[in-house]
């Protein structure tokens, strides 16, 4: 049987809420059961230093995550569950990957961007406050990534570009040194859950609107007791969309339970009753699990073994992949280097193409790119609203000898990246498609 691997990974800055138990923890803890599956499971604390500067919170979070996790059923000895600080690898291929990583790639990062816009609009310095972390943030995901060959990586949409860019860094290393990384693709599950949260934005630690998934059964039924509702009375009939307190309970009950609160709805259940109802059901889900927690909570050095231990089965991989990078890139012993044997003439490999990537960002719309074989972008195209545009143009690029000329106005030049070379990458497309 063919194995997959996929790696999931949990910045240490909160504390787990039920939106990331119905969103990320659940359905990660049952994949990582199917067959044929390897699961890698780490507590990004490195990432955590990007957004946080209190190092008490971001001890406490590796704790409740860790916690959280290991009660919700993730098994130690069926996954590789590390934190991401115990494996000294990672910085040392990070800085490995920012070698063959160009600056122009790092410049489009949503994160970073972001940055930028909101200093802008507020009249400062594009970069005020941008620290090189950020910046290089995609680089250590890329890290995190390759240095396990992961296959699959779990994510949302707004998170694919970080496995695209690391998709570019390995292919870029590959080019120079070899095929040593195996390039990862995002796994969307569309089906997963995005549940609402007190005041019904999405449920997220920005908006201070969440349910800790751990919280006390006093307190889980004061914070249930606080979701925002409408005005109808009891005996008015109540719409379940757009209602918060349906759209959690149906994450946590069985359809038969949904449908029978959805009839409850329509024959106007009391707000108070609905909220009764949701407490019982997510209570019953989570009291066996909180029991687990607090045990695992009253006694750190339980986890921290079971960290320490998954970082061992980590490194029995990163140890000797990282030596194998080493010699790749020269870092190599210097007794070897008089008596090392001249290589045996090999028959020459094809040339590498430059080639077309063609995808949607977050704001909705579609964009391509064209990237040297060298994983350098050439070509940067503005966003079009339909993917067949987009690939309207890419067609006219390679078939049409002026299309980098009339298309210019939904083309964005590239820092560093001289016509000639766009030219030629295009030529070369067209040789070998005529081939």
């Amino acid at each position: 049987m063919t194995t997959t691997r996929f790696l999931t990974g949990i910045t240490t800055t909160g504390t787990p809420h039920l939106g990331n138990f119905v969103g990320s923890i659940r359905p990660s803890v049952a994949a990582s059961l199917r067959p044929g599956v390897q699961s890698f499971y780490f507590l990004a604390d490195y990432h955590a230093l990007i957004k946080c500067e209190d190092p008490v919170r971001i001890q406490r979070s590796t704790l409740e995550i860790a916690a959280s996790w290991l009660a919700a059923g993730l098994n130690p000895e069926h996954v590789t569950f590390y934190r991401q600080s115990d494996i000294p690898e990672i910085p040392e291929l990070n800085w490995l990957l920012s070698c063959v990583t160009g600056k122009g790639v790092l410049n489009r990062a949503h994160a970073y961007k972001a940055s930028q816009d909101k200093n802008t609009a507020a009249g400062r310095d594009a970069d005020d406050g941008v620290t090189a972390g950020l910046f290089m943030y995609p680089v250590l995901m890329g890290a995190d990534i390759l240095m396990f060959k992961a296959h699959k990586v779990p994510v949302g949409r707004d998170q694919v570009q970080h496995i695209e860019m690391a998709r570019d860094m390995a292919a870029s290393f590959n080019h120079l040194y070899g095929e040593h990384f195996v390039l990862p693709e995002a796994a969307i599950d569309e089906h997963v859950a995005t549940l609402p949260g007190l005041d019904g934005r999405k449920m997220s630690k920005s908006y201070d609107n969440t349910i800790p998934l751990f919280s006390s059964r006093e307190q889980l039924r004061k914070l249930i007791g606080g979701i925002l509702t409408d005005s109808r009375a009891p005996g008015e009939p109540k719409d379940t969309e757009g209602s918060a307190l349906f759209q959690i309970y149906q994450a946590f009950a069985t359809e038969a339970e949904t449908a029978a609160l959805r009839q409850q709805y329509a024959e106007g259940i009391a707000w108070g009753d609905a909220k009764q109802v949701l407490f019982e059901r997510v209570d019953q889900v989570i009291a066996p699990m909180r029991a687990r927690y607090e045990a695992l909570m009253a006694d750190p050095s339980q986890i921290e073994d079971i960290l320490l231990a998954g970082a061992d089965r980590a490194r029995a991989i990163a140890t000797p992949f990282t030596r194998e990078l080493r010699t790749a890139v020269g870092l190599r012993s210097l007794r070897t280097a008089g008596s090392a044997a001249a290589p045996a003439p090999t028959k020459p490999a094809k040339a590498a193409l430059p080639s077309f990537k063609q995808y949607r960002e977050a704001d909705g719309k579609f964009y391509f790119k064209l990237v040297a074989a060298d994983g350098r972008v050439l070509l940067q195209s503005i966003g079009f609203d339909a993917p067949r545009d987009a690939g309207q143009a890419i067609g006219r690029l390679q078939k049409e000898a002026g299309a980098l000329q009339a298309l210019k106005a939904c083309l964005l030049p590239q820092e560093g990246v001289e016509d000639r070379e766009v030219n030629d990458a295009l030529q070369a497309l067209t040789a070998a498609a005529a081939e």
